[in-house]
């Protein structure tokens, strides 16, 4: 796919853009690598422009919600810091794993053995975790220790029925010091080690989109969603009926060729490349 430099060809272009936004009446962004970077001391830095992109798309009257796969402090903690960065931002507008694993254990009477960051703990707190009979895990940064894993890995092997349930499947994530391996890489470590496959709970699993939609009330074709991740954002959102926007912050990387055409089979839509020249951070829309 080309980049669309000539005048008339760029103005075609965003014509075009337009006319697939029609009809839209929910946006749902990605927070980590869209909003802001996380890291450093303050907690991260909003990535430019973000802090007022929000305020524009609430005054547009656009229905709004916030998808995250956030799993290294609790949603309340979580958003506290998205507030001290400038963002207009509550509780109720995000959608997150945590709290969507907790129903699920809940209601099929779960006891987990959590491989989590220490600042998610609290979210687990009212649920029996006592003779574990599930592994949760999620983002758990330096808590992913051969020690850690190793009991996990004994908890699932041990189990008649090995239940583990994964907070997102994402292969890394962008700070301010550079890229981080995010919980994919070791729930894959865990999966071939048991021989067995995680339950995802967040992106890109479709019901997690499906409750982000059902919070704004729209259907799937009204809405749009923003992320970083051509996987777990943009082909999780196009597999929900949504149409997606890959931004180029976070970690967003240029593919080869090859690469962007296999993400065009896979995910089976074509995809929209914005003129350069006209909106800096856009790089694609699916349609």
């Amino acid at each position: 796919m080309h980049q669309l430099r000539a005048p008339g060809r760029a103005a075609r272009a965003m014509a075009e853009w337009a006319k697939q936004l029609a009809g839209t009446k929910g946006v749902v962004l990605d927070i980590s690598g869209v909003l802001y970077d996380g890291g450093g001391e303050g907690g991260g830095v909003p990535i430019p422009g973000s802090i007022q992109a929000v305020e524009k798309i609430k005054a547009s009257g656009l229905k709004l919600r916030f998808c995250t796969n956030e799993t290294q402090a609790t949603r309340g903690k979580f958003v506290e810091k998205l507030q001290r960065l400038g963002f207009n931002i509550s509780v109720n507008e995000v959608t997150a794993p945590a709290p969507a694993a907790c129903r699920i254990l809940r209601e099929r009477n779960l006891r987990p053995y959590l491989l989590v960051h220490d600042d998610l703990v609290p979210e687990f707190d009212q649920l029996d975790k006592a003779n574990p009979n599930c592994v949760v895990i999620g983002d758990a940064a330096d808590n992913f220790s051969y020690k850690n894993l190793n009991e996990a890995f004994r908890v699932l092997i041990g189990l008649e029925n090995p239940i583990l349930i994964s907070l997102g499947r994402g292969r890394y994530y962008k700070e301010t010091d550079g890229l981080k391996l995010d919980v994919g890489v070791y729930m894959k470590a865990l999966e071939y080690a048991c021989d067995i496959q995680a339950e995802v709970v967040g992106k890109p699993a479709k019901m997690f989109f499906q409750s982000a939609l059902a919070e704004m009330e729209v259907e799937p074709q009204q809405a749009i969603m923003i992320g970083d991740d051509i996987v777990n954002d943009v082909g999780g959102a196009q597999q929900c009926g949504m149409r997606a926007l890959q931004v180029r912050t976070g970690k967003y990387r240029f593919f080869s060729s090859a690469s962007t055409a296999l993400h065009h089979v896979v995910f089976g839509r074509p995809r929209f490349r914005l003129p350069s020249g006209a909106t800096p951070v856009i790089k694609s829309v699916s349609i």
